[in-house]
């Protein structure tokens, strides 16, 4: 039983290791780009983008952490944002459910390829559904039901 228990707590601080070593670096690249406006420029290259998602420029960098590097990567760059205030509730929503749908893309397409899938049509299939499912999102998320998560967040 102290075998399980032991493996267990070394394999999971092992991951909060693994984590934290791409996180870390991460959050120290975004407050640097933030500092010399790198942000500005980039979410210039996504307007489309981010018109089309429904979220702010300041929403670009989360999501293509999250895109790239997967959930958990982007999860911690993610709440730095939202810590700092720079993402609404409705860009924290249209996020993780773009995410959701569409994370890891790198990653995950080489994995299914690896086993015979098509990732040409894995890859396009996971985006238009990510894009369509965060487009209706965004038009249906009313802004006075979000307010409605504040009154109830004592609850959670």
């Amino acid at each position: 039983m102290m075998d399980i228990l032991k493996e267990g707590l070394i394999g999971s601080l092992s991951s909060v290791y693994s984590i934290a070593l791409i996180v870390i670096p991460l959050m120290i690249v975004l407050q640097i780009a933030k500092d010399y406006h790198v942000l500005n420029k980039l979410s210039q290259h996504f307007k489309g983008l981010t018109k089309l998602l429904g979220v702010s420029k300041d929403a670009i960098l989360p999501l293509l952490v999250g895109v790239i590097f997967g959930i958990s990567y982007g999860a911690g760059v993610i709440i730095q944002s939202s810590k700092e205030g720079d993402l609404t509730k409705k860009d924290l929503i249209l996020l993780v459910a773009f995410l959701v749908t569409c994370h890891a893309v790198f990653e995950d397409t080489l994995l299914f390829v690896a086993v015979g899938a098509n990732g040409y049509v894995l890859l396009g299939v996971r985006l238009l559904m990510a894009v369509g499912i965060t487009y209706f999102l965004s038009k249906r998320i009313n802004l006075n039901d979000l307010s409605e998560l504040d009154k109830n967040k004592d609850l959670i």
